[in-house]
């Protein structure tokens, strides 16, 4: 969502996190990933502009506008 939000490809992400593309790519289909690699897609996001939030056991996630 925040991905899309902020109007990248998955490429572009994966290449701004420094990971493999089909590992960002299976992590958008629901597979798990590491901890460290989540970290760092997290960390690229927030980079972006991303803020993310966490209520009642969901994530949400906000682009700047």
């Amino acid at each position: 969502m925040a991905r899309d939000g902020l109007g990248l490809t998955g490429r572009e992400l994966a290449e701004l996190a420094g990971v493999p593309y089909a590992t960002l790519a299976r992590f958008e289909a629901g597979a798990n990933i590491r901890t460290d690699t989540l970290d760092r897609v997290e960390a690229a996001l927030r980079a972006k502009g991303a803020e993310f939030t966490k209520r009642a056991g969901r994530i949400g996630a906000t682009v700047p506008g």
